[in-house]
Order: C-alpha cells, then sequence, then structure tokens
C-alpha cells in the first residue's frame, strides 16, 4: 500500500495527532539532554583546573562533533528514517553525555563532547524531517510549536540540572538520570511515528503532485517571491543559498543571548549577576512565545513576512540597546530579539526541505549543516573582535544579522494561495 503524507480532506487524524505529540516531545528531549550539562560546566572547568583558553577549546568539541555529522545526515536518513534516527540519536546523545559526566580526564570529556554533538546533529536533522513530514499532514503550519517545545526543553534541562546542583548529586548519576528518563521518553515516542520510509513517501507525493492536474506546477514550498513555476536548477541553488544566510543569520543572533548576554551585562553594564543572567531568561522566554505563537502568523501572513518583521524586530531593539546602553534596555532588547528570532531557523529548515529537484532530507540537511558553523565560528569572532574594541561594539553583529534576515528573508516562501495543494 502506498503510504502519503498529503493531508486528509477531513483534517488530522488520530495517527497523525500522536504522530505530532511523538515529535513534540523528541524536540522536549533534545532540548533537555544537553541543557542538563551546561549548568553543570563550571564544575568540569574546576574539577580539571582548566584555563579559559583550553575551557574555550573543550566546549567547541561539541559543535565540532556535529560539524562533522551534519554532513551524513541525510544519507543516514534516506537509510534508516527520519523517525529512527531522530532516536537512536537521541540514545547516543544521551550515552556521551553519560559520558562527559564520567570522564576523569580533558581528553575523554573532550571525546564525549565530540561524540555527542556528532549524535547531537542527526537526531536534529531527524527530528526536523519527520515533524515536517507531519505538518504536511496537517496541510497547515505546525512546525515553530515544535521548537517551542525544544526551548521549553533548554529550560527544563536546565531547572533539573540546578535541582540536581542543589541535592549535590554527582555529575554522572545526575546525567545517567537524566539521559535513561530521556531515553525512554524517546523510544516511547517512536511507537507513534508516522508509517512509511521518507524518500519513499516523498517521491509518491511528488510523482503525485507531476501528475495532478491543473497545478500549474505549484511550488509545494510555497511562492518564493513570485507565482509560476516551481523553481529549478540554478534558481533551486540560489534559493537554497538564500535560506542557509537566513538560518546562519538565525544562528548568529542565538548566540549573541547564549554567548555573550550575561557577560555583557555583567563586565559591561556593571549588572550583579542574578540581574545579568535575566537577559538570557529573557530571550529564551520570549523565544518560546514566538515560536508557540508563530504558526498562526506563518499561516495568515507567509514565512517570509513573519521572518522579515522578526528581523527588523531584531535590528530595531539590538540596535536600540547598543545605542543606549543600560540595564534595563539591554534586558528589553533581549527579549525582543528572541521573539523576533523565534521563526527565522524552522522557516529556513522548512523552506529548504520542501525544495524540488533535491533528495529527500538534503535540503534540510545542508541548512541544520551550515547554521552550525555559525554556532562555531561566532563566539571566537565576537570575542577577537570585542578584544579589539568593546563588546558592545562587537554585540553589532546581532542588528546587522537581524537586517540580514530582512534582506535574505524575502526568498521565503510566502503565504500559500487558496485552493493550493502541497506535494
Amino acid at each position: 500500500m502506498t503510504v502519503s503524507d498529503a493531508p486528509a480532506p477531513t483534517g488530522p487524524t488520530a495517527a497523525d495527532r500522536r504522530a505530532r505529540a511523538a515529535v513534540s516531545a523528541l524536540f522536549l528531549t533534545n532540548g533537555a539532554l544537553f541543557a542538563n550539562l551546561l549548568p553543570r560546566y563550571p564544575e568540569i572547568k574546576a574539577a580539571l583546573d582548566l584555563s579559559n583558553t583550553v575551557y574555550g577549546l573543550m566546549v567547541v568539541a561539541f559543535p565540532a562533533g556535529a560539524m562533522l555529522s551534519g554532513l551524513a545526515a541525510a544519507a543516514i536518513i534516506r537509510r534508516f528514517g527520519s523517525a529512527a534516527v531522530a532516536v537512536g540519536g537521541t540514545v547516543l546523545t544521551a550515552l556521551a553525555m553519560v559520558g562527559v559526566g564520567f570522564s576523569p580526564s580533558l581528553a575523554l570529556v573532550a571525546v564525549a563532547l565530540f561524540a555527542g554533538g556528532a549524535a547531537d546533529a542527526v537526531t536534529d536533522v531527524g527530528q526536523n524531517a519527520h515533524g515536517l513530514r507531519v505538518q504536511r499532514r496537517y496541510g497547515r503550519s505546525i512546525f515553530n510549536s515544535f521548537h517551542a517545545l525544544w526551548s521549553a526543553g533548554a529550560v527544563l534541562g536546565g531547572g533539573m540540572a540546578a535541582a540536581a546542583i542543589a541535592l549535590d548529586l554527582p555529575l554522572g548519576v545526575h546525567l545517567t538520570i537524566s539521559g535513561t528518563i530521556f531515553c525512554l521518553v524517546a523510544l516511547t515516542a517512536y511507537r507513534f511515528r508516522l508509517p512509511g520510509h521518507d524518500a519513499d513517501v516523498r517521491a509518491a507525493d511528488d510523482a503525485a503532485a507531476t501528475a495532478r492536474t491543473g497545478d500549474a506546477g505549484h511550488d509545494p514550498a510555497g511562492d518564493h517571491g513570485t507565482a509560476g513555476p516551481a523553481p529549478r536548477g540554478a534558481r533551486v541553488g540560489l534559493l537554497l543559498a538564500a535560506f542557509v544566510v537566513v538560518a546562519t543569520a538565525g544562528a548568529i543572533i542565538e548566540d549573541g543571548a547564549n554567548a555573550w548576554a550575561t557577560l555583557y551585562l555583567s563586565g559591561s553594564l556593571g549588572a550583579v549577576g542574578a540581574v545579568a543572567a535575566t537577559g538570557f531568561v529573557a530571550f529564551m522566554a520570549m523565544e518560546f512565545l514566538g515560536r508557540a505563537t508563530g504558526d498562526r502568523f506563518v499561516d495568515r501572513f507567509g514565512q517570509a513576512a513573519v521572518a522579515r518583521a522578526g528581523g527588523l524586530l531584531v535590528a530595531v531593539a539590538m540596535g536600540l540597546a547598543l545605542a543606549l546602553p543600560s540595564v534595563p534596555t539591554t534586558i528589553a532588547g533581549f527579549a525582543l530579539a528572541g521573539f523576533g528570532v523565534a521563526t527565522v531557523i524552522p522557516a529556513a529548515m522548512h523552506a529548504a526541505d520542501e525544495l524540488p529537484g533535491l533528495r529527500a532530507g538534503t535540503g534540510l540537511a545542508v541548512v541544520s549543516w551550515l547554521l552550525r558553523l555559525g554556532f562555531l565560528l561566532m563566539p571566537p569572532v565576537i570575542g577577537i573582535l570585542a578584544d579589539a574594541t568593546s563588546l558592545r561594539a562587537a554585540l553589532l553583529v546581532v542588528p546587522v544579522a537581524g537586517l540580514t534576515v530582512v534582506v535574505a528573508g524575502a526568498m521565503l516562501p510566502g503565504r500559500r494561495r487558496a485552493g493550493t495543494i502541497d506535494a
């Protein structure tokens, strides 16, 4: 029997809703696993007596592993299927985190982090690919809600780590407990995956779309700037490059908050520790809100309009925060930036995955891999700029990244026309 991801005429089925819950659980798990480790990094640094430079190199092992494995993610998904890759990658990530917890030396910690990053990158592409399959079954945007669950998972993981620290749990014991919990969640979610293999389903749906009369070559990714035939050849490459630029700009914005908000508030603006942390917390909270509400805006206005409006909000909010430096304006600037960037990376992933003419999972894998390059390179770039000028000046890359989203985001899909059918 041929399996299709085309939406049912009567709306999502019970199986579709179970698959949506399963993918949501995978995103929550993915956000929580690594977040259980992050608050305990200072303990590792102190236990191994690392300098700041060596500590920074140790931390880079995780994104370095992700960069290496990300190139193979699409091929792995075509071989084993997105759901199996997402769940298997989750188990391997959890095992790597346990390895970090019990590693007695810097070399072993770095190896475990590298392995964890490699597994996480494949997990990320797998869960996004399966989430996009579920979205096609729904026939409307639900993708941002998955990423909202990732943000919620990160908050959950950080809270679990805080509780473990308060209870004085050894790092290895803590990460074994959290890893076991989330492996069980992932394995349970696997039971409710969508049927069929990704590549087979995509090929069948593409063939059906080609055979369908009256479609006028509708682009399943939406309308990239203009109505007309689906993009082919060089235009597909141009669109994919634009989506990579959008995603990388989103990664730069997120990294500005993740790595530098607390340091800027405390070091440059003199905020006390608890207050300095609110810049990052405000960013994450508003990003969660933006993702939780983003799907309804995407359905109404289209990916391009929502992402570009968000990029403009980032540019204005962070530009004003840096032009008028104070603790309140900076926290507000990061909060608004979190809301603005919320749908940017999901939009680029969705658009890349829907590009015609590419093998299943290829566009998504390319965008996912290259946006990690932004996470890998931006911390040292901002650090070098900060040492040469000031951190305030270096953080201007954040509003510049917002303006980049405004420009490159014009290539994202527009609002779907009534009566169009997704392939």
